[in-house]
Protein backbone atom coordinates (compact mmCIF):
# COMPACT_ATOMS: atom_id res chain seq x y z
CA UNK A 1 0.00 0.00 0.00
CA UNK A 2 2.76 2.14 0.98
CA UNK A 3 4.66 1.43 -2.23
CA UNK A 4 1.46 2.26 -4.22
CA UNK A 5 1.00 5.53 -2.28
CA UNK A 6 4.58 6.75 -3.36
CA UNK A 7 3.89 5.80 -6.90
CA UNK A 8 1.25 7.94 -6.69
CA UNK A 9 2.66 10.71 -5.36
CA UNK A 10 5.41 10.78 -7.77
CA UNK A 11 3.42 10.90 -11.02
CA UNK A 12 1.67 14.07 -9.52
CA UNK A 13 5.18 15.58 -9.16
CA UNK A 14 5.47 14.79 -12.68
CA UNK A 15 2.04 16.23 -13.93
CA UNK A 16 3.19 19.32 -12.32
CA UNK A 17 5.45 19.53 -13.51
CA UNK A 18 4.99 19.44 -16.98
CA UNK A 19 2.42 21.33 -16.55
CA UNK A 20 4.88 24.47 -15.77
CA UNK A 21 6.75 23.51 -18.38
CA UNK A 22 4.05 24.11 -20.70
CA UNK A 23 2.74 27.48 -19.38
CA UNK A 24 6.18 28.80 -19.68
CA UNK A 25 6.06 27.86 -23.49
CA UNK A 26 2.71 29.39 -23.92
CA UNK A 27 4.09 32.75 -21.85
CA UNK A 28 7.09 32.84 -24.41
CA UNK A 29 5.31 32.32 -27.68
CA UNK A 30 2.81 35.43 -26.75
CA UNK A 31 5.76 37.30 -25.05
CA UNK A 32 7.76 40.69 -26.14
CA UNK A 33 9.36 38.32 -28.96
CA UNK A 34 6.94 38.94 -31.67
CA UNK A 35 8.56 41.57 -33.95
CA UNK A 36 5.93 44.61 -35.19
CA UNK A 37 6.31 45.38 -39.08
CA UNK A 38 7.07 48.87 -40.08
CA UNK A 39 7.09 48.94 -43.65
CA UNK A 40 9.07 52.35 -44.90
CA UNK A 41 9.36 53.59 -48.49
CA UNK A 42 12.34 54.86 -49.58
CA UNK A 43 14.46 56.09 -53.17
CA UNK A 44 17.74 54.34 -52.95
CA UNK A 45 20.53 56.69 -52.06
CA UNK A 46 21.04 58.19 -49.47
CA UNK A 47 17.84 56.72 -48.22
CA UNK A 48 17.73 53.04 -48.04
CA UNK A 49 21.35 53.34 -47.46
CA UNK A 50 20.24 55.21 -43.83
CA UNK A 51 18.02 53.17 -43.12
CA UNK A 52 19.39 49.92 -43.64
CA UNK A 53 22.25 51.39 -40.84
CA UNK A 54 18.97 51.68 -38.07
CA UNK A 55 17.74 47.63 -39.28
CA UNK A 56 19.51 46.45 -36.35
CA UNK A 57 18.91 48.93 -33.83
CA UNK A 58 14.98 48.62 -34.74
CA UNK A 59 15.51 44.73 -34.60
CA UNK A 60 16.19 44.89 -30.87
CA UNK A 61 13.28 47.02 -29.79
CA UNK A 62 11.17 44.29 -31.33
CA UNK A 63 10.45 46.39 -35.02
CA UNK A 64 11.03 44.45 -38.35
CA UNK A 65 11.70 47.31 -40.43
CA UNK A 66 11.15 46.42 -44.01
CA UNK A 67 12.37 49.02 -46.99
CA UNK A 68 10.67 49.06 -49.69
CA UNK A 69 13.10 51.23 -52.89
CA UNK A 70 11.31 53.31 -55.19
CA UNK A 71 12.95 55.30 -58.24
CA UNK A 72 10.04 58.38 -58.72
CA UNK A 73 9.14 60.90 -56.63
CA UNK A 74 4.92 60.23 -57.10
CA UNK A 75 4.51 56.28 -55.90
CA UNK A 76 5.87 56.47 -52.35
CA UNK A 77 3.45 59.12 -51.28
CA UNK A 78 0.30 57.24 -52.84
CA UNK A 79 1.45 53.99 -51.03
CA UNK A 80 1.56 55.43 -47.95
CA UNK A 81 -1.63 57.14 -48.60
CA UNK A 82 -3.47 53.65 -49.63
CA UNK A 83 -1.78 52.26 -46.17
CA UNK A 84 0.80 49.89 -48.33
CA UNK A 85 3.61 51.55 -46.56
CA UNK A 86 3.53 52.65 -42.84
CA UNK A 87 6.03 55.54 -43.63
CA UNK A 88 8.33 56.94 -46.11
CA UNK A 89 11.60 58.90 -46.16
CA UNK A 90 12.65 60.30 -49.81
CA UNK A 91 11.37 63.69 -49.78
CA UNK A 92 11.46 67.76 -48.38
CA UNK A 93 8.84 68.90 -46.43
CA UNK A 94 7.68 72.08 -49.18
CA UNK A 95 7.44 68.66 -51.96
CA UNK A 96 5.10 66.65 -49.56
CA UNK A 97 2.79 70.43 -48.54
CA UNK A 98 2.51 70.97 -52.32
CA UNK A 99 1.66 67.26 -53.16
CA UNK A 100 -0.46 66.58 -50.53
CA UNK A 101 -2.59 70.22 -51.05
CA UNK A 102 -3.05 68.89 -54.84
CA UNK A 103 -4.09 65.83 -54.23
CA UNK A 104 -6.41 66.31 -50.87
CA UNK A 105 -3.93 63.40 -48.80
CA UNK A 106 -3.71 63.51 -45.25
CA UNK A 107 0.21 63.20 -44.81
CA UNK A 108 2.37 65.26 -42.21
CA UNK A 109 5.99 64.89 -41.43
CA UNK A 110 7.30 63.02 -38.51
CA UNK A 111 10.60 64.74 -38.42
CA UNK A 112 13.52 66.25 -40.31
CA UNK A 113 16.56 63.67 -40.54
CA UNK A 114 18.89 65.37 -43.30
CA UNK A 115 19.49 67.63 -46.61
CA UNK A 116 20.60 66.86 -49.93
CA UNK A 117 22.34 69.79 -51.20
CA UNK A 118 21.06 70.45 -54.59
CA UNK A 119 23.78 71.46 -57.52
CA UNK A 120 24.27 72.57 -60.67
CA UNK A 121 26.04 70.12 -62.93
CA UNK A 122 27.31 69.76 -66.80
CA UNK A 123 29.61 67.58 -68.73
CA UNK A 124 30.18 70.49 -71.54
CA UNK A 125 31.05 73.29 -69.10
CA UNK A 126 33.78 74.01 -66.51
CA UNK A 127 32.93 77.12 -65.05
CA UNK A 128 29.65 79.19 -65.04
CA UNK A 129 31.60 82.32 -66.10
CA UNK A 130 31.52 80.07 -69.50
CA UNK A 131 27.85 79.55 -70.15
CA UNK A 132 27.12 80.59 -73.84
CA UNK A 133 24.17 82.83 -74.57
CA UNK A 134 21.54 80.63 -75.46
CA UNK A 135 22.56 77.62 -72.87
CA UNK A 136 20.40 75.10 -72.52
CA UNK A 137 19.29 74.20 -68.60
CA UNK A 138 17.36 71.55 -67.02
CA UNK A 139 15.38 71.57 -64.46
CA UNK A 140 12.64 69.16 -61.89
CA UNK A 141 9.52 69.80 -63.53
CA UNK A 142 7.51 69.19 -60.03
CA UNK A 143 6.45 72.63 -58.52
CA UNK A 144 8.76 72.63 -55.14
CA UNK A 145 11.81 71.28 -56.78
CA UNK A 146 11.32 73.31 -60.06
CA UNK A 147 11.11 76.55 -57.66
CA UNK A 148 14.16 75.04 -55.36
CA UNK A 149 15.67 74.85 -58.29
CA UNK A 150 15.09 78.26 -60.34
CA UNK A 151 16.02 79.77 -56.48
CA UNK A 152 19.48 78.23 -56.77
CA UNK A 153 20.19 79.74 -60.52
CA UNK A 154 19.34 83.01 -59.61
CA UNK A 155 21.60 82.60 -55.90
CA UNK A 156 24.30 81.53 -59.14
CA UNK A 157 23.78 84.89 -60.54
CA UNK A 158 22.52 82.88 -63.62
CA UNK A 159 18.91 84.76 -63.88
CA UNK A 160 16.63 86.85 -61.89
CA UNK A 161 12.96 86.14 -60.36
CA UNK A 162 10.21 88.08 -58.98
CA UNK A 163 10.26 89.35 -55.39
CA UNK A 164 8.96 87.24 -53.39
CA UNK A 165 7.92 83.45 -55.20
CA UNK A 166 10.52 81.52 -52.92
CA UNK A 167 9.54 77.97 -53.39
CA UNK A 168 7.03 78.45 -55.53
CA UNK A 169 8.97 80.07 -58.62
CA UNK A 170 8.18 79.25 -61.95
CA UNK A 171 9.73 79.62 -65.28
CA UNK A 172 7.11 82.68 -65.35
CA UNK A 173 8.64 84.13 -62.55
CA UNK A 174 12.22 84.67 -64.43
CA UNK A 175 12.34 88.66 -64.79
CA UNK A 176 16.06 88.98 -65.62
CA UNK A 177 17.89 86.50 -67.95
CA UNK A 178 20.35 88.48 -69.95
CA UNK A 179 21.74 85.49 -71.31
CA UNK A 180 18.76 84.24 -73.36
CA UNK A 181 18.74 81.17 -70.90
CA UNK A 182 16.48 78.37 -72.37
CA UNK A 183 14.78 76.18 -69.55
CA UNK A 184 13.58 72.73 -70.05
CA UNK A 185 11.65 71.49 -67.28
CA UNK A 186 12.37 67.02 -66.79
CA UNK A 187 11.31 64.91 -64.30
CA UNK A 188 13.88 64.77 -61.68
CA UNK A 189 14.68 61.20 -61.74
CA UNK A 190 16.13 61.64 -65.50
CA UNK A 191 17.93 64.47 -65.19
CA UNK A 192 21.49 62.82 -64.56
CA UNK A 193 20.79 61.59 -68.14
CA UNK A 194 19.75 64.95 -69.52
CA UNK A 195 23.36 66.02 -68.93
CA UNK A 196 24.47 64.79 -72.71
CA UNK A 197 21.68 66.85 -73.95
CA UNK A 198 21.86 70.03 -71.79
CA UNK A 199 24.60 72.53 -70.90
CA UNK A 200 23.73 72.56 -67.53
CA UNK A 201 21.19 70.53 -65.08
CA UNK A 202 20.22 71.03 -61.96
CA UNK A 203 19.97 67.75 -60.20
CA UNK A 204 18.98 66.68 -56.72
CA UNK A 205 22.08 64.99 -54.82
CA UNK A 206 20.03 62.22 -54.49
CA UNK A 207 19.83 61.02 -58.27
CA UNK A 208 23.18 62.90 -58.96
CA UNK A 209 25.12 60.67 -56.26
CA UNK A 210 23.23 57.36 -57.97
CA UNK A 211 24.80 58.73 -61.22
CA UNK A 212 28.07 58.54 -59.47
CA UNK A 213 27.92 62.25 -59.61
CA UNK A 214 29.67 63.76 -56.49
CA UNK A 215 28.00 66.64 -55.39
CA UNK A 216 30.63 68.42 -53.22
CA UNK A 217 33.14 67.69 -56.71
CA UNK A 218 31.33 67.76 -59.33
CA UNK A 219 28.88 70.34 -59.11
CA UNK A 220 29.73 73.94 -60.59
CA UNK A 221 27.31 75.45 -57.73
CA UNK A 222 25.83 73.72 -54.76
CA UNK A 223 23.17 75.07 -52.15
CA UNK A 224 24.00 76.17 -49.04
CA UNK A 225 23.96 73.75 -46.08
CA UNK A 226 21.54 76.44 -44.52
CA UNK A 227 18.65 75.15 -46.80
CA UNK A 228 15.15 74.47 -45.63
CA UNK A 229 14.96 71.87 -47.73
CA UNK A 230 15.74 68.82 -45.55
CA UNK A 231 14.44 65.34 -45.88
CA UNK A 232 11.66 64.08 -43.70
CA UNK A 233 10.42 60.94 -42.81
CA UNK A 234 6.41 61.32 -43.77
CA UNK A 235 3.46 59.29 -42.25
CA UNK A 236 -0.31 59.55 -42.17
CA UNK A 237 -1.82 62.16 -39.87
CA UNK A 238 -2.06 60.78 -36.03
CA UNK A 239 0.70 57.90 -37.36
CA UNK A 240 3.47 60.49 -35.92
CA UNK A 241 2.86 59.23 -32.58
CA UNK A 242 2.57 55.29 -33.13
CA UNK A 243 5.47 53.80 -31.05
CA UNK A 244 7.38 52.16 -33.67
CA UNK A 245 7.45 55.80 -35.59
CA UNK A 246 8.91 57.37 -32.94
CA UNK A 247 11.26 54.35 -32.66
CA UNK A 248 11.89 55.04 -36.16
CA UNK A 249 12.64 58.53 -35.36
CA UNK A 250 15.02 58.01 -32.55
CA UNK A 251 16.81 55.57 -34.63
CA UNK A 252 17.08 58.04 -37.31
CA UNK A 253 18.27 60.84 -35.60
CA UNK A 254 20.83 59.27 -33.76
CA UNK A 255 24.37 59.87 -32.89
CA UNK A 256 25.35 56.49 -34.54
CA UNK A 257 23.58 57.80 -37.91
CA UNK A 258 25.24 60.95 -38.07
CA UNK A 259 28.87 59.39 -38.06
CA UNK A 260 27.53 57.47 -40.30
CA UNK A 261 26.48 60.57 -42.99
CA UNK A 262 29.43 62.09 -42.13
CA UNK A 263 31.81 59.27 -43.06
CA UNK A 264 29.66 58.38 -46.05
CA UNK A 265 28.96 60.91 -47.52
CA UNK A 266 31.32 63.83 -46.87
CA UNK A 267 29.40 66.91 -47.12
CA UNK A 268 27.10 65.90 -50.29
CA UNK A 269 24.79 64.67 -47.79
CA UNK A 270 24.50 66.88 -44.50
CA UNK A 271 22.55 65.78 -40.95
CA UNK A 272 19.84 67.48 -39.99
CA UNK A 273 19.37 67.51 -36.44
Amino acid sequence: MKKLLVALLALVSLAVVAAGCGGGDKKADNGADKKITLKVGATAVPHAEILNQIKGTLAKEGVDLQIIEFSDYVKPNLALNDKELDANFFQHEPYLDTFVSERKMNLVSAGKVHIEPMGIYSKKIKSLNDIPEGAKIAIPNDPSNGGRALALLQSAKLLKLKDGVGVKATVGDIVGNDKKLKIVEIEAALLPRSMDDTDLSVINSNFAMEAKLNPVKDSLFTEPKESPYANIVAVRKGDENRPEIQKLMNALRSPEVKKFIEDKYKGAVVAAF
